[in-house]
């Protein structure tokens, strides 16, 4: 490519280097130079493919130049290879090259420091030292290897990388022989058939994929590596010119395997990522792949995107990326599937199968008998998906059948919609018993999904700007769906038993995977999405022939699918009045049922991070808790201090059987408790807790040490990932604020505190902590740190430990949320409310802890809730009267206390 003399004055450069001048202030100048036109030219929106090519063929200049200088033997060749070889350097990319030599001549490429020229005398080894230190200096990300053609061969042979970049490589200058040799010496005839080469090529592709989650949906994508990215578009232009010899992907379309608008939209679809990695690796001003939150923004708005009434400017963009490399996905498995039938199923193609009037199968996967099988029987663009949901045997769908459908995309309209065999079609692939999710992925890539259900339409590629939703909106809808599928599966039982046996009852399991299908298909156009979504699933299920009381539970799903999380996370549990409210609102067994898969499904795929074992043990003691009410039907709260003596039954049996403690002993520490301790403790918590107090009598009634219990539940019955802390000691008010900063010293993340104060002056504390970033703690040696180290700070009260200050993450930093706080009475108004909602960080509720003691506050419970970058967490609070606290005072010095220390540690 011609460089336009704006970017490189080839003329004045050489006169330059005639001149004697020192060469690198030369080289260096021109390539400053040249990058900052390119950079100006890139933000005033000129094409980024020419810009590329052109950034390329600078390169190819500079390289050639420096080359005349060091290397006086005419036998050496400088190659380009890898991305720089296919001619496409973005602004911080690798200049990887191959200095190809005629003879065995070992190389040491290690870097000296010097500008000095080699004399005709030095060896073509200085040569290529002199040469390779120069490009540094220069200032280029060079990679390169010394080679013989032989040592190319050798290489080769060993590694499907170094293949694969010789399969692009480009001479530069030097002898076109001594290329064109080693060219020869690579052909699929002497290393690497063709089979074995595509065979490999789909390897590295599957393992590439399978480390970003086999979905180029995540939060921060790579634009190069991830599914969807530009190494799916390499890995088509690697086979075919490996196989077919093309050197461009146009020569795809003369050979028939891509039409012309296919072609065209491979372009299209490459430009943008194009534009995307080239503006990323100007803002970060190196080579970056990462679309990270730093630059998502900027580029959004580099490229002109605008916040709308419902969307950012930034989800707008992002959008267009997800949907791109849908695209791009759609084409890679098409075309691999073309060449897979052309370079594997030559010799080997077996004989097609019948299925029905329709389709067949050859080689594995479902064709069209003929083109015009749509065309004739449009309902046929459904039935494909429901023969691969009962056929588990099938790889997929032929390559040409895949074009088929996208061309016939056109057909699915209202008359389409409104045809009793779509609509039964449909219907009866959601009551497959297998297949469905796989099938469910397969529709969306093709786009058969999207015009089927046009409201589904609006939220493919839709993402939601924040660190909760690691997934687009459709991406998580199908994991949704890929979960509920999971509790059926009897190998995966292991995974959630509670799950997996709940939905064996479920009479119509296509009940909840349409739930699953419409439970956020209203996001992003504003208002309620629960509420809007649940329109538009009983309009689908009236549709489509469900019974009325089908359509109504699916719709009643959809509208309350965040209240048993909200509920369990939220708020406090543990009060029966709270299960009692919530078990109303449930009304039945069945909707219970459906209700409490429906949110373990959805929260297990809204990031792969945001599910652990302390959200599995709330959401199954609300499940318990509502089943035991809808059973009984005990939902009056004066039932509470029934239930209590029903929890003390429970626990004496308990004691009498093991621990040899009297009812004397029992009753005695009892009488210091109020029924809320038993309302919110378990009875063999309450078991645990009377067992170790009565044993540790004599040393906590010891005046002069002022001694506290600290315990674990019994380490061999600690839930994975989740370890649950009790203390039991002399009320004070530095208490919180001591073992809250203790346990975050410590790396602890507290999910949850219950917070008990019994009349003889005692407090009884339980935090339920994990591991950063949520791992199991199992270790002996771990358990002992933890409860020395929370020991040893309370017997020093009034010398509370320092907090820990500590920076936003980086992904923080990008979602900033002013700290709020707000009161309100709770339900009974036995205490005030208090809710904090700031960014989340570690210390966080230390800090709540000292504002507490200076407002002169008392703790009586707290819910902790973090979603994504976000913290919402909830304190049960009461003034030193242990009244609720109506004094606006006192309200606002919590509220200017705990806002001005969280604001101080961003």
């Amino acid at each position: 490519m011609q460089v336009p003399p704006e970017f490189f004055n080839a003329d004045a450069f050489d006169n330059s280097l005639v001149e004697n001048k020192p060469p690198l202030p030369i080289f260096q100048s021109a390539l400053k130079k040249a990058r900052s036109i390119l950079k100006e030219k890139f933000e005033q929106g000129e094409d980024t493919r020419q810009l590329v090519f052109q950034h390329t063929a600078i390169i190819d200049q500079l390289l050639s130049r420096a080359y005349s200088l060091f290397v006086k033997h005419k036998d050496v060749a400088l190659i380009a290879v890898g991305g720089y070889g296919r001619g496409e350097l973005h602004p911080a990319s690798d200049t990887d090259i191959l200095i190809l030599l005629p003879t065995i001549d070992p190389l040491s490429t290690d870097r000296k420091s010097t500008d000095k020229e080699p004399t005709n005398q030095e060896t073509t080894h200085e040569a290529v030292e002199f040469l390779l230190t120069f490009l540094w200096d220069l200032g280029m990300q060079v990679g390169h290897s010394v080679r013989t053609i032989e040592d190319c061969i050798a290489e080769a042979q060993q590694d499907i990388t170094v293949i694969t970049n010789l399969v692009e490589s480009r001479l530069i200058c030097g002898p076109p022989d001594l290329f064109n040799k080693m060219q020869h010496a690579i052909a699929p005839e002497y290393i690497w058939p063709s089979c074995d080469f595509f065979e490999a090529k789909l390897k590295e592709q599957a393992a590439r994929h399978h480390k970003f989650f086999d979905t180029g949906y995540n939060l921060e994508p790579n634009v190069k590596e991830g599914p969807g990215g530009l190494r799916d578009i390499h890995t088509i232009g690697w086979v075919a010119k490996r196989h077919f010899g093309s050197a461009t992907l146009h020569e795809l379309v003369e050979k028939n395997f891509l039409t012309t608008s296919e072609y065209n939209s491979l372009m299209t679809e490459q430009d943008f990522i194009w534009k995307v990695r080239f503006g990323l690796h100007l803002l970060s001003g190196r080579h970056e792949d990462r679309l990270l939150f730093d630059h998502q923004r900027s580029l959004a708005q580099l490229f002109g995107y605008k916040d709308d009434e419902h969307r950012l400017a930034v989800e707008h963009f992002m959008k267009q990326y997800y949907r791109t490399v849908m695209n791009i996905s759609r084409l890679n498995e098409m075309l691999l599937l073309l060449f897979q039938e052309a370079i594997l199923h030559t010799e080997n193609n077996e004989k097609p199968k019948y299925i029905n009037k329709r389709f067949q199968a050859q080689n594995g996967y479902v064709e069209a008998v003929n083109p015009q099988v749509f065309k004739k029987a449009p309902y046929a663009l459904l039935e494909i998906f429901l023969i691969l949901a009962k056929h588990q045997e099938y790889k997929g769908v032929g390559a040409s059948t895949i074009r088929l459908i996208r061309d016939h995309l056109y057909l699915i309209d209202d008359e389409f919609r409104n045809d009793m065999r779509c609509r039964s079609l449909f219907m009866k692939f959601f009551r497959q018993p297998k297949g469905v999710t796989h099938e469910l992925r397969r529709m969306n890539r093709y786009g058969v999904l999207a015009e089927y259900l046009p409201v589904f339409k609006n939220i493919v590629g839709q993402m939601q700007h924040d660190l909760f939703h690691h997934y687009t909106v459709d991406e998580h809808t199908l994991f949704v769906i890929r979960n509920l599928r999971r509790f059926t599966v009897p190998e995966f039982f292991n995974e959630f038993p509670l799950c997996s046996n709940i939905i064996q009852r479920i009479p119509k399991l296509e009940i909840l995977y349409l739930a699953g299908l419409f439970h956020d298909i209203a996001k992003g156009r504003g208002g309620n999405h629960s509420e809007l979504g649940a329109e538009d699933a009983i309009t689908f299920c009236r549709h489509h022939g469900l019974r009325q009381y089908d359509a109504k539970l699916v719709a009643w799903l959809v509208s309350n699918h965040l209240i048993m999380s909200t509920t369990a996370q939220r708020k406090d549990i543990s009060n029966p009045e709270v299960v009692a409210a919530f078990s109303q609102h449930v009304d039945n067994q069945l909707q219970l049922d459906h209700l409490f898969l429906l949110t373990v499904a959805d929260i297990r795929a809204t990031n792969p991070t945001l599910w652990n074992s302390w959200k599995d043990s709330l959401l199954t003691e609300l499940y318990m808790s509502t089943t035991r009410l809808l059973r009984q039907g005990l939902k009056s709260p004066d039932d509470q201090h029934s239930q209590a003596n029903e929890t003390k039954a429970s626990v004496r049996q308990l004691l009498e059987a093991k621990s040899g403690l009297t009812f004397h002993e029992i009753e005695n520490l009892w009488e210091n408790f109020t029924d809320d301790y038993f309302l919110r403790h378990s009875a063999d918590r309450v078991a645990w807790h009377t067992e170790s107090i009565l044993k540790n009598e004599k040393t906590l009634k010891n005046e002069d040490t002022e001694a506290s219990l600290v315990l674990v539940y019994p380490e061999e019955e600690i839930r994975e990932g989740c370890l649950e802390v009790f203390v039991y000691t002399k009320d004070h008010d530095n208490i919180f604020s001591i073992i809250t900063t203790t346990l975050d010293q410590l790396g602890l993340n507290i999910v949850d505190a219950r917070i008990i104060t019994a009349l003889n002056g005692y407090t009884l504390d339980t935090y339920i902590v994990l591991e950063e970033p949520d791992v199991c703690i199992n270790r002996k040696t771990r358990v002992d740190e933890i409860v020395n180290s929370v020991n040893n700070n309370l017997s020093r009260l009034d010398t509370p430990p320092k907090t820990i200050q500590r920076h936003l993450s980086r992904q923080l930093k990008h979602f900033p949320i002013s700290t709020q706080v707000t009161f309100r009475p709770d339900a009974n108004y036995a205490h005030t409310v208090m809710e904090v909602v700031a960014a989340d960080r570690p210390g966080l509720l230390a800090q709540v802890g000292i504002a507490l003691i200076a407002c002169g506050i008392q703790l009586k419970n707290a819910k902790i809730a973090t979603f994504g970058e976000r913290a919402e967490d909830i304190f049960f609070i009461t003034g030193k009267n242990n009244l609720p606290i109506v004094d606006e005072s006192v309200q606002n010095c919590l509220r200017d206390r705990i806002t001005k220390s969280l604001n101080n540690q961003q």
